[in-house]
């Protein structure tokens, strides 16, 4: 008979966020696939927990070229355990190709719920996320950023992404400008680790402290784009008549935009209907 795939969440910083579950899965499988195997076995020391099973490295790299043997071990009866370095696999971690190699061959796949950075970000953000959208990580380069910003523009579902800490300033700071810095948002670092910390407010609040920097994971929740309360071409010639007053185009719109209306597009409307 088949052995299964069990998937299970590992805690993402306090080890009493560990289940049961856990304890008995990494102390009876017969394989444990892990992210960083290091990792995982200084997890199950910490847990007191013997693993008596099999461990095989599962990271990205290697991914592909270990899926026909734990296939072949879950064919042969065997259990094989799927961990990440933390939170549950598959959510922007190995996994998925894996479940989808288990569904394609029949073979039963389970999973042991537990820590996920995404859900404990939803609901400290103080934001409404009863519907909401996972993005992984940003786009590393500012053109791509941008133009995944710019699809978010519209969404009225709340929407969480990660960031690299280095990289975090940038990412505000173009949202502010795809945006708007009134929109709100929270970003979310060291999730229950010892220095968590959840800063909320406008995308505007959030830029400037982020030029200050940020250590340690991040976890960004975007709130929804609510209905514009004006068009664009309403505001046109309020941006003109500052211009008139000899204040910058740019700058201009940065005054003038308003909820649901960004600087950028209300620069682009301005420069259209100049055009025209």
């Amino acid at each position: 008979m088949a052995g299964r795939l069990i998937l299970a969440a590992t805690p993402m910083g306090d080890i009493g966020d560990a289940s049961d579950r856990l304890r008995a899965a990494l102390g009876s499988a017969d394989v444990v696939a892990a992210e960083d195997t290091r990792r995982t076995k200084a997890l199950a020391a910490a847990l007191g927990v013997t693993v008596a099973g099999r461990v095989v490295s599962f990271y990205d790299q290697v991914e592909v070229t270990r899926l026909p043997a734990l296939v072949a071990d879950i064919e042969q009866g065997r259990t094989v355990l799927l961990v990440t370095d933390a939170g549950m696999p598959s959510v922007s971690d190995p996994g998925y190709r894996l479940v989808a190699a288990c569904v394609e061959h029949d073979l039963p796949v389970t999973c042991l719920p537990g820590p996920s950075a995404v859900t404990t970000a939803l609901a400290l953000s103080g934001l409404p996320v009863e519907r909401f959208c996972f993005d992984g990580f940003a786009p590393r380069k500012q053109g791509q950023r941008r133009a995944w910003l710019e699809t978010l523009r519209t969404e009225s579902r709340a929407c969480v992404f990660f960031e690299a800490p280095h990289r975090l300033a940038g990412c505000l700071a173009d949202a502010v400008d795809v945006l708007g810095g009134e929109r709100r948002a929270a970003v979310c670092r060291e999730l229950t680790k010892t220095y968590e910390e959840v800063r909320r407010g406008s995308l505007a609040e959030l830029a400037d402290w982020a030029v200050g920097g940020a250590r340690g994971e991040i976890t960004v929740v975007l709130e929804g784009a609510r209905p514009a309360s004006v068009a664009p071409e309403d505001l046109v010639a309020e941006v003109e008549g500052l211009v008139a007053d000899g204040v910058r185009l740019k700058d201009a719109c940065a005054q003038v935009a308003t909820n649901g209306v960004s600087k950028r597009e209300l620069y682009e409307t301005v420069l259209a209907a100049r055009r025209d």
